[in-house]
């Protein structure tokens, strides 16, 4: 999996400005993210809804940082600040504490002075752990790790980057936990006129 800070560096790495429509994407709120089986993962689907306004992207941005979705508002800067991003992994560490408890231990190597707190969280769907850093760079990340339980074989993480003085700051953690606390798993199937490659809306 990549830590919520490092999604961020790689965010701040790539200025891309491409001028695509996406007033059809903004228009549809259902956000659904697929995986396609591998080994012993079977497909998986993630699915949640947008905030009203905000941009749905999985193939174009998202895939060039390396990540499963990402959500925001505006023409996509590049930069990290309020874009929540979606990543999905195959679990190999026991707990989702010990996630938690490993993505802390890289935030704090990267920022020794950061600060760390717990996020309230409540997902009806699946076992899900919230924290808030607050990093000496005055940039909170907020992110939320999900379980969606052994058979599934993933966990999985959304995340935002939020500027500690943002004027919109509370406005964009209720609706950064709203996408959290509203995401579900279930089995992806691909069509049976698929080419076996999955899609994300």
């Amino acid at each position: 999996m990549a830590s919520v800070t490092c999604v961020r560096w790689m965010l701040a790495g790539l200025l891309l400005c491409a001028g695509v429509s996406m007033a059809a994407e903004q228009a549809n709120p259902a956000v659904e993210a697929h995986g396609a089986s591998d080994a012993n993962v079977p497909g998986w689907t993630i699915s949640t809804t947008a905030p009203t306004g905000w941009t749905k992207d999985c193939c174009t941005y998202a895939s060039a940082i390396g990540v499963n979705y990402v959500l925001y508002q505006g023409e996509w800067t590049g930069k990290p600040n309020r874009v929540m991003v979606l990543n999905v992994w195959p679990s190999k560490l026991p707990t989702l504490d010990a996630e938690l408890q490993d993505d802390r231990k890289h935030y704090l190597q990267l920022d020794p002075a950061g600060k760390v707190a717990s996020l309230p969280v409540n997902n009806p769907h699946m076992p899900c752990r919230g924290v808030l850093y607050s990093g000496s760079d005055h940039t909170d990340d907020a992110i939320v790790f999900c379980d969606p339980g052994k058979v599934a074989g993933i966990r999985y993480s959304w995340s935002v980057a939020i500027g500690a003085t943002d004027p919109m700051r509370q406005q964009l953690l209720k609706l950064f936990k709203e996408v959290a606390e509203h995401s579900s798993y279930a089995t992806f199937v691909p069509p049976s006129h698929s080419t076996g490659k999955p899609a994300a809306h």
